[in-house]
């Protein structure tokens, strides 16, 4: 389902979580996804052959989402100039103690899937450096430019510093956006027809009727 209906992925993914196990509340959501699937069959993704080439992300976490475990969420989306080629959505495996370290964990995972795209698009004989990952958080910003590990930042996993070595490298940058313009709010938080409406569109969903 989430192939080509990337904004239905927020109520697939948490519909998944309680999968081994689900009660009549989990069971009821479900069928109202297939219910909105069958009112809207040919609303789709679309790809213009005429937008530009190149590669960009958008990443974001919400904070503390989960209200079982409070473990946040991570997600990203890369384009090829206006198309929607890549999209993610995974709770967090820690605990985050703010909203900085969410963003952060966050951005690490946009990041590896950029550089993961960068290298098949070697195949094609296709370079992107210095690919730019827009976030809403200056603070993961300042984490990911910042040489020297504070107090502050220590507990953070060392996994999550392989943004840093690629920010280095030049391979990607990360970027400020603002919160209103950022995409992938799609993936990681739920709206109301209003706000849901704006990053529908702009990833590209059209109806092919």
């Amino acid at each position: 389902m989430e192939s080509s209906r990337p904004y239905i992925m927020i109520a697939v993914c948490l519909c998944a979580r309680f999968q081994a196990a689900p009660k009549t509340s989990h069971l009821q959501a479900v069928k109202r996804i297939f219910r909105y699937l069958k009112g809207a069959p040919r609303l789709g993704l679309w790809y213009s052959k005429n937008d530009k080439f190149n590669l960009y992300a958008y990443t974001d976490s919400d904070y503390g989402g989960c209200n079982l475990d409070k473990k946040s969420t991570s997600g990203g989306c890369q384009f090829l100039g206006g198309r929607l080629i890549s999209w993610q959505r995974k709770k967090q495996t820690c605990v985050s103690t703010s909203t900085a370290e969410a963003e952060y964990n966050a951005a690490s995972s946009c990041c590896a899937q950029v550089i993961w795209i960068q290298n098949q698009m070697l195949d094609y004989g296709l370079t992107f450096m210095a690919t730019p990952i827009h976030i809403d958080n200056k603070s993961a910003i300042s984490i990911t430019n910042n040489p020297v590990q504070h107090s502050k930042t220590k507990h953070i996993d060392i996994s999550y510093y392989f943004i840093r070595d690629q920010a280095e490298k030049r391979r990607i940058i990360l970027t400020k956006v603002h919160t209103n313009e950022q995409y992938t709010d799609l993936f990681t938080k739920a709206f109301d027809e209003a706000r849901f409406r704006y990053p529908v569109e702009s990833i590209g969903m059209m109806n092919f009727d």
